[in-house]
């Protein structure tokens, strides 16, 4: 697992925005990373044009650059260097995708914004576009990393997200929980007995979960197997996180399989969709 050495934050001026550098600052004193770059873009179409005559006389990237770098200053309590960048661009995902491939970022964070909210970065689609990992944080999020909470489908893509909390867990100290998520497949539900079915699911999915750590080499790991019931699987994962207490949940970019309902890729599409409490990282 490669080291986290470059961090972008995405800002968009609303209150997101302390948030988002106090948790930097978090992860910058626990990653010890070379630099974390502040970027903002001002997307000067979206003013109306009866604000055109008033803004004439505004130097407004000037303006803008002053409150970020304020915010910073008082948000952002590490000796990691920083920088803010502001740019003007139409699409603000393929800005923050420019400007992560120019400069070689590890990991892009944005604020937790369900879409009804129409305003920040577009998580989903900068998920797609981007190549390093990407963390959502919320709202009020809590500044801790003692307890890691890390799904799988039990696909090789998904034995990332332990690679990546064991170097989270080496850097806080944290406790890490492997999760997995089972339903019971609907197909057979009409012949066969579904309470029946449900303790051996249960029994062949913790066996594949041994058979999973022991393939990736995986330990120091405690396991849960949870029963999806009415849920979506991102739902469930996501409730449960929250009640056991995570400070962080980790998910593959994608994965795949199908026996288990936890097909990384679209839950993490979910997840992302969703008004989450705690950070919710994406290993790629």
């Amino acid at each position: 697992m490669k080291n986290i050495e470059k961090i972008l934050v995405a800002l968009d001026l609303t209150s997101t925005d302390a948030d988002l550098i106090q948790y930097a600052s978090f992860l910058s004193d626990q990653l010890n990373p070379k630099k974390v770059y502040f970027v903002h873009n001002i997307k000067k179409y979206e003013i109306s044009e009866l604000f055109q005559e008033q803004l004439k006389e505004l130097d407004l990237e000037t303006l803008i650059s002053e409150e970020l770098d304020e915010k910073v200053a008082t948000h952002f309590k590490t000796d990691i260097p920083s920088e803010v960048l502001i740019s003007e661009d139409p699409y603000t995902e393929s800005l923050i995708n420019y400007v992560a491939n120019k400069y070689e970022i590890d990991l892009v964070m944005v604020g937790n914004k369900s879409n009804n909210e129409g305003t920040g970065i577009v998580s989903d689609k900068l998920m797609r576009l981007l190549k390093c990992d990407i963390v959502s944080v919320p709202n009020n999020v809590k500044i801790n990393m003692k307890n890691i909470w890390g799904g799988t489908d039990f696909s090789k893509e998904s034995s990332k997200v332990f690679q990546l909390s064991s170097m989270l867990a080496n850097s806080t100290g944290a406790n890490i929980t492997a999760v997995n998520i089972f339903n019971v497949p609907v197909q057979f539900t009409p012949y066969l007995n579904k309470e029946e079915m449900i303790p051996k699911i249960e029994k062949h999915t913790r066996d594949k979960f041994e058979k999973f750590l022991k393939k990736h080499k995986i330990t120091d790991c405690e396991i849960k197997v949870i029963r999806g019931r009415d849920a979506s699987v991102a739902e469930k994962l996501n409730i449960e996180a929250e009640k056991a207490g995570a400070d962080l949940l980790v998910v593959a970019d994608k994965g795949g399989n199908v026996f288990s309902s936890l097909l990384v890729g679209s839950v993490t599409d979910e997840l992302f969709d969703r008004k989450l409490r705690i950070p919710l990282w994406v290993a790629k």
